[in-house]
């Protein structure tokens, strides 16, 4: 049987580019480690982004090409950046915009106002406020307090996906545990109130899943299929597996490749929080433009962090690089300089073309992923064969690099599924 996505994961392939935007009490307080203070959580009152634009965030995103943002109403702290009504930790309890703000329905708009689709990450999975341990265990196993959680975590995604409308993506960072081993019903709730959304390691059976792509850096496996086979899953959401063989996959799980925009290993929080005098961590445009040709480019959707400033701002320098990055990415791919012929699978410069840099591979992937061998044989003006790439993944698009003095490339298909669905042979 062939595998197909569900419209929906067509749709967020199509996308390509995402960010994933990060702002808590812990921007206000860096350093800060929650979980040396764990039983000790900051106080809302330390909340106070004073020029805070969602519009900013939006805008900036979508100058990088994201098609999609997804927003982090409450992390591992517990803070909620909506005024929830499961507790008082929450937005409601800070001084922004006198407890009377609501962050989730801010960012909702300006997605609205720069066509950028909506998600939301609500952790289940870890809650310094309510002592709340990975991956959604309260910390002496209390069942009574296990089940007061199970219900705060029910009635705040009940919030969130009914509140603001459809969400593109939903996000769960460690999974969910099963109700079968006293988590919360979040499949079912899932499937009641969203159930359109992609779902970024969600509960096992969920319609649209993805899967983490096994690192934060945003470099995909040279060959990354979105097959997935399901002996892979496990009870908090799915372990990375790299899945080039033909064994008969189960489920159709894409990698999506998240990274923060400042180098985790010089940053706070990781790169995904901000923090003051760290402008020399943030990632230049250059090094966003390789990260797109090693997740976008190895058949995976690329996600960028954002970590906001204590202001409410997307800092200017990063700002910047995103939109330097989004010109990088625009002009290297927004048009080939040859389509080739699909039926022959090849592809030639037009007469007086200088030269093509890259060549970009894609299947039409609503028919499934059916390439599971491939060579690429590239040649020059003499026509002799200057490059070749053996690969096993094609799927939504797969990017290489040519040497220079490529004149033509020819795609030659060794094994697959079933006949195989070639959507485009370009060269940029």
């Amino acid at each position: 049987m062939i595998i197909k996505p569900t419209p929906e994961q067509v749709e967020w392939a199509n996308c390509e580019i995402g960010v994933i935007i990060h702002l808590d009490l812990i921007t206000f307080a860096a350093p800060y480690n929650m979980y040396e203070h764990y039983g000790d959580p900051l106080p809302p009152s330390v909340f106070n982004p004073t020029r805070l634009s969602t519009d900013q965030w939006v805008k900036s995103a979508s100058e990088l090409g994201a098609k999609y943002a997804v927003l982090v109403a409450k992390h591992g702290t517990g803070f909620s950046l909506w005024p929830t009504e499961a507790h008082e930790y929450s937005v409601k309890s800070s001084p922004y915009k006198d407890g009377k703000g609501d962050i989730v329905a801010e960012f909702i708009e300006s997605c609205k106002k720069y066509d950028v689709r909506p998600g939301i990450y609500c952790s289940a999975s870890s809650n310094q406020y309510f002592r709340v341990l990975n991956p959604g265990r309260v910390d002496d196993g209390d069942p009574e307090k296990q089940k007061k959680y199970n219900e705060i975590v029910i009635k705040q995604l009940t919030e969130l996906w009914t509140k603001y409308g459809d969400l593109f993506e939903i996000w769960f960072d460690g999974g969910v545990i099963p109700v079968e081993e006293g988590g919360p019903d979040v499949k079912s709730l899932l499937h009641k109130l969203q159930p359109n959304a992609v779902v970024f390691q969600g509960p096992i059976g969920t319609r649209s899943l993805l899967r983490w792509v096994g690192n934060e850096r945003g470099i995909a496996p040279e060959d990354c299929s979105a097959l997935y086979e399901s002996k892979h899953l496990d009870a908090t959401g799915l372990i990375e597996y790299d899945n080039t063989s033909t064994n008969r996959p189960e489920v159709w799980c894409p990698a999506e490749s998240d990274f923060p925009n400042r180098d985790s290993t010089r940053s706070y929080q990781g790169g995904w929080f901000w923090r003051e005098g760290e402008e020399h961590t943030v990632f230049s445009a250059d090094y966003l433009f390789e990260r797109y040709l090693t997740s976008v480019g190895r058949n995976s959707n690329m996600l960028v962090g954002m970590a906001i400033n204590d202001e409410g701002r997307f800092s200017d320098y990063d700002a910047e690089q995103f939109k330097l990055a989004g010109e990088l990415i625009r002009g290297a791919f927004g048009a080939p300089v040859a389509r080739g012929n699909v039926a022959d699978m090849s592809v030639e410069l037009p007469d007086g073309a200088k030269c093509a840099k890259y060549i970009v591979l894609g299947e039409d992937i609503a028919e499934g992923e059916l390439v599971t061998g491939y060579t690429v044989h590239a040649f020059d003006k003499e026509n002799r064969e200057i490059f070749t790439h053996e690969g096993k993944v094609i799927g939504h698009k797969r990017i290489l690099e040519l040497p220079e003095g490529v004149k033509r490339a020819a795609l030659e298909i060794t094994s697959s599924r079933a006949e195989p669905k070639i959507k485009f042979i370009e060269l940029y």
